[in-house]
């Protein structure tokens, strides 16, 4: 009985010991997932805290507008350039990551080269509670939100911004688009829609379908990484239809590039490739946009 009783108390004791153990690892679980959870929620604002910097250092006269039509509101973030006379307008269209703080520093960017840039958020009204791109509680959310987006509401969106930009006193009257990774086809696609466009450019995304660049009446010029062969594998066909129906296109592939090297290019971690990509690409661009 005495050597069941003390065997009994040494269980007890090792359960509770065991229990112990358990919870301390529950602990040092929850402790280290916070960790990770927290650093990553860093990473990510700081990723984003470098475009903003710069944008918040600009001198550039910057404002957000309504661009109203028909029942609906698409908020532009509008950039001046600090000239003399008119200029023309360059409408950006954002990555699939929606109107970002890189976007916007984009514009300015465009803005610093002496052109009024214009950057519509094409998530406009579409975000949680009415809201827009900053409205979506994560990228996965946001990325979501663009794919998802109409095509012919995303085209009706890019001619309101248009037409309010060419009527803006400020404006000379010329018209051009630049856009990026998924604004990159809807500039593409933009082209296609908009007989008055002076110019289109393109970094990284597809190429519209052989009918609808019939349309196309401005010259297009391509903007790609040699790292990216889900786009890099499109644009022979691009070249090859573009030639058939007599349209100017001129495409660039600036080698060990990845995709989306004009954003990857300027960020604290860039590679060499990138960072050569964006400068070249950035300078091939404005010098374009002289010629308008």
């Amino acid at each position: 009985m005495f050597w069941a009783s003390t065997r009994i108390l040494a269980m007890a004791k090792l359960v509770k010991t065991n229990r112990a153990s358990i919870t301390s690892l529950r602990r040092a679980l929850v402790a280290c997932l916070t960790f990770v959870f927290l650093t990553s929620a860093v990473a990510a604002l700081e990723a984003q805290d470098w475009a903003k910097q710069m944008l918040d250092k600009s001198p550039r006269h910057r404002e957000w507008v309504p661009v109203k039509y028909g029942n609906r509101t698409v908020q532009a973030f509008v950039v001046y350039p600090e000239v003399k006379g008119k200029a023309p307008v360059v409408i950006v269209i954002h990555e699939i990551f929606g109107l970002s703080d890189w976007a916007r520093s984009m514009a300015d960017d465009l803005a610093a080269a002496g052109y009024i840039a214009i950057a519509p958020d094409l998530l406009s009204g579409m975000g949680p509670n009415g809201g827009g791109s900053s409205a979506f509680p994560d990228q996965d959310a946001t990325v979501k939100a663009v794919s998802g987006l109409n095509p012919d509401t995303v085209t009706a969106d890019l001619n309101a911004v248009a037409d309010y930009g060419k009527k803006l006193p400020a404006s000379n009257g010329k018209l051009a688009v630049v856009g990026f990774c998924w604004g990159g086809g809807k500039s593409f696609g933009f082209a296609t829609t908009r007989p008055d466009l002076n110019a289109a450019f393109v970094f990284y995304g597809p190429g519209p379908d052989a009918a609808a660049i019939k349309s196309i009446h401005a010259p297009v010029y391509g903007f790609y990484a040699g790292n990216d062969a889900r786009i890099g594998a499109t644009v022979p066909g691009t070249t090859e239809a573009m030639k058939a129906a007599g349209k100017k296109y001129e495409p660039v592939t600036y080698d060990g590039a990845g995709h989306g090297f004009m954003r990857a290019g300027e960020a604290p971690d860039a590679n060499e490739a990138n960072k050569k990509a964006r400068e070249e690409g950035l300078k091939r661009l404005t010098a374009l946009l002289k010629g308008l």
